[in-house]
């Protein structure tokens, strides 16, 4: 059975085909069984952290505000064809209850079941993408949105623009019983993680993985196995797990990149997977990343012999 990452697995239909429908879309709109998600500054607002759930709201108290111009997109369909719709509620009263909190998505998508958290990265990788695509990049005139949230069009040079997730490779070097890791000069105490990057234009995922692994260790890469990908809402990327043969030894890292990287005993691995599966969060000690990241499981499945190059 496949393993669902964090972030994937969202249950709602998209209906893609359906996006230019102006009138099924505002009869969506109009319906009083729709729900809409708020997101305040990209979080939504939760009233027990005890036991944190999506806030769904009717729609209609939003309508004032949609109207009024603030981002709405339709998320989707549930199965019971009611319509989910996120708003972009930046600005607005964040809760009728006063306790509400509104909560980073990082923090709440561990809490919440894997489809919720699916719905979140949907809404909060479009609204931002919103918020930063205002103006054409063909043209500088300001654009409009369309396609119930998946477009914006350019009235001035028609120009269309569309939601783009960026490619990323992430990679577990193996080499033999060893397998190497790396930890980000951004980020401090001694958490290590698997090596990644961006994709290039006119680069394969394999290319990718290769060249990322020899900019930022210095070390040669030949075979690539694809294992799982991720969506990764931060603002949104698809990240794309692999292993990777290791088929040389020494480290010379990228000083602008990297901090430090080192090979890790298999053992050694399954050790830092088992503390953070836990919920251990030690900065002083050397670990890898939370459940929530798929360099997380990458880690998990090579050390326990789950997946080998």
């Amino acid at each position: 059975m496949e393993d669902i990452y964090c972030f994937a697995g969202n249950p709602l239909d998209r209906v893609s085909e359906r996006r230019r429908d102006r009138e099924w879309i505002a009869a969506l709109l109009a319906a009083p069984e729709s729900r809409a998600l708020p997101l305040y500054d990209l979080k939504p607002a939760i009233h027990d952290m005890e036991s944190p759930a999506l806030e769904w709201q009717p729609l209609e108290p939003w309508r004032e505000r949609i109207e009024s111009g603030a981002t709405c997109i339709f998320l989707g369909l549930d199965d019971d064809g009611r319509a989910h719709f996120a708003v972009d509620a930046t600005g607005a009263d964040s809760a009728s209850n006063a306790t509400a909190e509104n909560v980073d998505v990082r923090a709440l998508a561990p809490l919440v079941p894997s489809g919720d958290a699916a719905i979140l990265a949907e809404a909060r990788s479009l609204i931002d993408w919103h918020a930063r695509h205002g103006y054409c990049a063909q043209c500088g005139s300001p654009t409009t949105v369309s396609s119930a949230g998946w477009t914006r069009r350019c009235p001035n040079c028609r120009a269309s623009h569309y939601p783009r997730s960026d490619p990323v490779t992430i990679m577990l070097v193996v080499r033999g019983e060893r397998a190497l890791l790396g930890r980000n000069k951004r980020r401090p105490g001694q958490r290590f993680s698997c090596l990644a990057g961006f994709m290039e234009p006119g680069e394969t995922p394999e290319e990718a993985v290769r060249r990322e692994v020899r900019e930022e260790s210095g070390v040669k890469v030949g075979r690539v196995k694809y294992l799982a990908a991720q969506p990764w809402p931060f603002p949104s990327t698809l990240m794309m797990g692999f292993l990777a043969e290791g088929i040389s030894e020494d480290i010379t890292i990228d000083p602008e990149e990297i901090a430090e990287a080192r090979w890790f005993e298999r053992a050694e691995i399954r050790e830092m997977v088992a503390r953070a599966a836990s919920g251990e969060d030690d900065p002083s000690r050397v670990s890898i990343p939370q459940p929530l990241a798929i360099a997380h499981h990458l880690c998990r499945r090579w050390s326990n012999g789950l997946d080998e190059i």
